[in-house]
């Protein structure tokens, strides 16, 4: 029958019960004899129970030796006295059995001290003689192949797989739909999910964040992407989430704001309140206007704000646009705040010069900025293609920016070409 990992110690138990068992009867038959050489000395020393019989045992056999030795001594001397002392021989036998008995006191005295030091120096190694003689019994190498024994937990690992079935917080954080694979590229992230208790440390974390607003269906994306949240303070984040109601901004715009931007709560007060700041002066917007724009793209006060002191740079001094038509576009595009710089001149160079569109349509359609490059130019060259590339309002047959670059191909084909789809598409293998 296989031994599992649990019932090993139970078995290791019972052996060691059974040997102490053993030496208790051991020590019930030789407490009589030890009761008749001692004549009324205690045949129970005043020691621990480990070591009694073994203590006893020698206690006895040096009792009694003296004790033999003295009635030796004394039959011997009174043979060899017994011609001078024939005129007293009362007396000399009292005083010389006196003197016997006092030798055997101090005798015995002086074997308990020599015993009780003994005792100190021989328990050690008598126990763990027994430790070794019980416990470790040898086993069979078939009993030792059917113990049944859990896996060791690995001391290091590069896998976070290989403790999910020793961590219930692990296993809980899967069944959320948190991707510890992402996770485990983070080494100092893993280490702290490790030591991280479910219900003292994360339960908490997760009522906050769907008092928040996070969805259950939700609460893995972002414990994914923000796994560092964990070593955010409580109270902070209710601090952070405090400061944002303060700011006019509703339940369902942090909700929002969170989602979009999982990192938002891992900045303090003092950071959130600088961004806006900076976007409410740089832009020179009103406060509502302000709100409305980190609303629609909440990143702008986690990510960096070089790229956008540089692309409102690159619209003033390259593009050459005036601070309202600035303000006017990333109001309805706010992506145009964090764009890539080349893109952006790219587009602008096709659109205003291949084109010839006036900076002021281009402000009513910023969503060009927003539209990959090779489809604008695709459709503006299938049109001229056509006799059709015209995008002066105030001409017949307009067509606006809008409609070039928003609208599927095929409606485009249909009510802006008015082509065919097969048309625009071997038009499209001639490029």
């Amino acid at each position: 029958m296989a031994l599992s990992a649990q019932q090993i110690p139970r078995w290791f138990n019972s052996v060691k019960l059974r040997s102490l068992i053993n030496a208790a009867q051991l020590t019930k038959r030789f407490t009589r004899p030890a009761r008749t050489l001692l004549h009324g000395f205690s045949a129970q020393p005043q020691i621990s129970s480990d070591n009694c019989f073994l203590q006893w045992g020698f206690k006895t056999y040096r009792t009694s030796s003296l004790w033999n030795s003295s009635q030796s001594t004394s039959s011997s001397s009174q043979e060899n006295n017994s011609a001078q002392s024939s005129l007293l021989p009362s007396m000399n036998e009292q005083s010389q059995k006196t003197q016997n008995i006092s030798s055997f006191d101090s005798e015995l005295f002086l074997e308990g001290n020599i015993l009780c030091q003994e005792r100190k120096r021989i328990i050690p190694v008598l126990l763990m003689n027994f430790y070794h003689a019980f416990i470790l019994l040898p086993i069979s190498e078939e009993e030792a192949i059917q113990i049944i024994a859990d896996p060791p937990l690995p001391p290091a690992s590069f896998t976070l797989r290989d403790y999910v079935d020793h961590s219930e917080t692990l296993q809980k954080l899967v069944l959320l739909g948190v991707d510890l694979s992402k996770i485990e590229k983070h080494p100092e992230a893993a280490n702290l999910l490790l030591r991280l208790d479910f219900e003292k440390d994360i339960k908490q974390m997760l009522l906050f964040l769907k008092d928040v607003g996070i969805e259950d269906n939700q609460l893995g994306a972002f414990l994914t992407k923000n796994h560092a949240i964990f070593s955010e303070d409580l109270e902070n984040l209710k601090t952070r989430v405090a400061y944002l109601h303060s700011k006019n901004f509703s339940k369902a715009d942090v909700a929002q704001m969170v989602r979009k931007a999982p990192f938002l709560l891992n900045f303090s007060v003092e950071r959130l309140d600088n961004r806006l700041g900076f976007f409410q002066k740089e832009l020179e917007l009103s406060v509502k206007k302000t709100r409305d724009l980190v609303v629609r793209l909440p990143r702008l006060l986690t990510g960096s704000l070089e790229p956008v002191k540089e692309n409102m740079k690159v619209y003033r001094l390259e593009l050459g646009f005036k601070h309202n038509e600035i303000q006017h576009m990333i109001t309805r595009i706010p992506k145009m705040l964090t764009a890539n710089k080349m893109k952006l001149t790219e587009t602008f160079d096709f659109v205003h010069n291949v084109m010839s569109i006036p900076h002021h349509i281009i402000v009513k359609f910023p969503q060009v900025f927003n539209t990959r490059l090779f489809k604008v130019k695709e459709r503006h060259l299938f049109l001229t293609y056509l006799g059709r590339a015209q995008y002066d309002p105030a001409k017949p047959n307009y067509i606006s920016l809008d409609k070039l670059v928003s609208i599927p191909d095929e409606i485009f084909c249909e009510e802006i070409a008015k082509a065919s789809v097969q048309d625009f598409e071997k038009f499209l293998k001639t490029l």
